[in-house]
């Protein structure tokens, strides 16, 4: 499949150009600003799809609305119809189509030439009406609010926010070119309006808080949920305005005669990450929980695990090493320790269901065990 995009070096096209490129049965053809119409018609004989990305937004003459999105427009429906072949175009709108205002008036003006085409020729047509797109490569300061908040905030720089309950509609770059990509293997070519799916509402000021929020992460060692729906589209594209130079970052490491234990990560609602090491022939734990569960996985050395069930005096051992990916789980009511069994540093990372709390540690040491650490 040969697919002809016109605004590649755009936000939008940037992300769609790289997953295009991706897909080993998907040849690339880009059409931008510095080409004529003729190298356009050239690429046109050669195209099964066309996404039309290519517009203009912030000119410096409004004149410029006219030219670069309802004009080129035309431009390209003329030179679709030079090659008499049918080549289906995808279309990025967006929803400032229904204003009165300039670039709107020139979206729509875009839109109904398209859908006139279609009607003419019979050229499937698909046209998308945009909210505010963001994610990674979005210029700030430019035409996305997440970009410009994503800079500020990572630069410690003012954030000016007018209306904080303004509300914003949004929908993240991965979904938008994952819609395109599917359209392009869809058999239905009946053409018309195609929504993104998901689309977000956040005010300003609710935006504004989850970068914050993403911002105390490195402080206080706790993540949001990141892991699904807005916070996980917005935290990918945080995270992809960090220079080079934020890349990495230092946590606490405590450490003793016994070894070092660091914490990684913690949660809002699922417990925390660390590590600790255990120098040969140390012993860890030694005591129980009564609601806490854990799991411990050695990466490197030798370990005994031991447990006595605070009730019954039942006792129960394990041995693991890091040579075997095993998970060993700590269960309420049941002691335990971690004994370093081998000739060198035992490494272990550790997840506790809860993050520890120094008020409530549901943390009890052992009385039959003096040597508990």
């Amino acid at each position: 499949m040969r697919v002809l995009l016109t605004g590649a070096n755009g936000f939008i096209g940037k992300n769609l150009a790289m997953q295009l490129w991706a897909q080993k049965d998907v040849d690339v053809l880009t059409f931008g600003r510095d080409q004529n119409v003729n190298e356009l018609t050239e690429m046109l004989e050669r195209a099964d799809w066309v996404i039309h990305l290519a517009g203009v937004n912030r000119p410096i003459d409004p004149n410029e609305f006219v030219a670069g999105n309802h004009q080129f427009t035309e431009q390209l429906c003329d030179a679709i119809r030079d090659t008499g072949r049918i080549v289906p175009v995808i279309f990025s709108s967006s929803i400032k189509a229904e204003q009165d205002n300039p670039y709107g008036k020139s979206k729509k003006a875009a839109e109904e030439t398209l859908l006139q085409f279609q009607r003419e020729t019979a050229n499937p047509v698909f046209i998308y009406r945009l909210p505010n797109v963001f994610g990674k490569w979005a210029r700030p300061d430019y035409n996305s609010v997440v970009a410009t908040f994503c800079h500020r905030i990572l630069n410690n720089l003012a954030v000016d926010v007018h209306d904080p309950l303004a509300s914003i509609r949004l929908v993240y770059v991965d979904d938008v070119v994952n819609s395109f990509i599917l359209l392009l293997n869809d058999t239905d070519m009946s053409g018309g309006f195609v929504e993104i799916n998901p689309e977000y509402q956040v005010t300003v000021g609710g935006l504004l808080q989850h970068l914050r929020e993403f911002k105390k992460t490195r402080d206080l060692l706790t993540i949001e949920r990141v892991g699904s729906g807005l916070k996980r589209a917005l935290y990918s594209t945080y995270v992809s305005y960090m220079e080079t130079d934020c890349f990495a970052y230092s946590v606490p490491r405590h450490a003793d005669a016994r070894g070092v234990f660091v914490e990684m990560l913690k949660t809002t609602d699922s417990g925390q990450f660390s590590y600790f090491t255990a120098n040969p022939g140390v012993k860890r734990g030694g005591h129980y929980h009564h609601s806490k569960t854990e799991k411990f996985l050695v990466i490197k050395g030798r370990a005994q695990f031991r447990f006595r069930h605070i009730l019954t005096n039942e006792l129960h051992e394990l041995f693991v090493s890091g040579e075997k990916s095993e998970i060993v789980e700590t269960v309420p009511g049941w002691t335990h320790d971690i004994i370093n069994i081998g000739d060198d540093e035992l490494i272990c990372m550790l997840w506790a269901n809860e993050v520890f709390n120094r008020e409530k540690p549901d943390t009890f040491f052992d009385s039959q065990d003096n040597d508990g650490q």
